[in-house]
């Protein structure tokens, strides 16, 4: 909606209803308008945030897992480390109203979007298979400077 030209300004002239009423609608028009491209950039400043907020995870934590808290998978990898007697940092994703950006994070920066995604000092292990996989053949151990008889209590 365009404004008349001069509707903004004092006039010396008295006014009419009509007139009256578009200097009482146009602040608001206006607050609308800022308004509606507020959300943009919003969720812009949201989406990097949340950006950081997963790298800040992956790289301040020496054991990292996103997970889903009713998510067998992401159960069987935080068994792994509870068995090797290391607290992984974890992010519940179906616990936070932010889950679904963190997951299309994740997809951007390791390729997949499923749980669990495992992080060990930084490096991306992988899923619950991975990391499964990872414990088998040695790598685990080796990320957590931990030698074979530290490796797995059962």
């Amino acid at each position: 909606m365009l404004l008349p030209r001069g509707a903004l300004k004092a006039s010396p002239t008295p006014r009419t209803g009509g007139q009256r009423a578009m200097l009482c609608v146009a602040p608001v028009v206006v607050a609308m308008l800022l308004l509606g491209c507020a959300p943009e950039a919003s969720n812009a400043l949201d989406s990097k945030s949340v950006s950081a907020f997963v790298q800040n995870v992956v790289y301040s934590n020496r054991i990292a897992i996103f997970s889903k808290s009713y998510c067998p998978y992401s159960l069987r990898a935080k068994h792994v480390f509870n068995k090797l007697h290391e607290k992984p940092f974890v992010v519940e994703l179906d616990l936070r109203d932010d889950g679904p950006e963190i997951q299309n994070v994740l997809l951007d920066l390791v390729g997949h979007q499923t749980v669990p995604q495992v992080f060990v000092n930084g490096q991306h292990i992988g899923g619950s298979d991975d990391t499964m996989e990872a414990l088998a053949n040695g790598k685990l151990r080796k990320l957590l400077g931990k030698n074979q008889s530290q490796l797995y209590d059962g």
